[in-house]
């Protein structure tokens, strides 16, 4: 299976690895690579200009250059800068991850991506809990386990309608096979079955990325063809 179709299972908490584990994630032995965090040093970023620039990459310039901002700093996500449109742009990390994947604390991987504004408040939400989470040190399975209870207890947010992002940055390194990236588009709706939406059937460009619970949403995602720049780009 194409590298590429698994790195869009593996950012914005976005879709289970329906699609098999990315090449290269597994060192010999078939024991994870990344079985922990590593020193947050190399999951940050030292110029903070680059990481705007690689965040507001992941949509098209007429989008992102009014978008919000994020950049992660040592105690989490913070404002870089201000936005006018309602879309927010961000460079995630390893632990968006899906809970089984063996790249879940790779400290390479990058995930520019910009939230519509229908989207912004609900990945968000995951985005600050699961980062905080990551810096305090928890693990993985802590990670989860906040995430059931907070299904549970009915704490986490509901889906909007019209909730989408992009993920169409040149610049992005999704996972550690192939060629690292592709660039798509993510569509959230409350839980549904994929065949409502022609997912995964031969000929069709949507594909089935996860199903809740206990997120509160369904992910289909969508390859396209050229870079947030407008220059082609390969699809699967």
């Amino acid at each position: 299976m194409d590298a590429r179709i698994s790195a869009v299972a593996s950012l914005s908490f976005a879709a289970i690895d329906i699609l098999g584990m990315p090449c290269g994630v597994r060192a010999q032995g078939g024991k994870t690579k990344y079985p922990s965090m590593v020193p947050l040093e190399q999951y940050l970023m030292a110029d903070r200009d680059a990481e705007i620039a690689l965040a507001r990459s992941a949509a098209p310039e007429a989008i992102s250059r009014d978008a919000k901002v994020l950049v992660l700093g040592r105690h989490g996500y913070e404002t870089a800068v201000e936005g006018k449109n309602g879309f927010v742009c961000v460079v995630e990390r390893a632990w968006m991850s899906p809970f089984e994947s063996a790249g879940f604390w790779n400290p390479k991987i990058r995930g520019p991506v910009c939230y519509n504004p229908q989207a912004a408040q609900l990945m968000l939400f995951f985005d600050t809990k699961r980062t905080g989470l990551a810096l305090a040190g928890k693990s993985k399975e802590q990670i989860l386990e906040w995430m059931k209870d907070a299904a549970t207890k009915k704490e986490l947010p509901a889906v909007e309608a019209g909730a989408m992002s992009y993920m169409m940055s040149k610049g992005a390194y999704l996972t550690d096979g192939g060629d690292h990236n592709m660039a798509h588009l993510m569509f959230y709706t409350p839980v549904v079955d994929g065949k409502n939406w022609g997912a995964d059937v031969p000929n069709s460009p949507v594909m089935f990325g996860e199903k809740g619970p206990p997120q509160p949403y369904t992910l289909f995602f969508v390859p396209v063809g050229k870079w947030s720049d407008g220059t082609p780009a390969p699809l699967p």
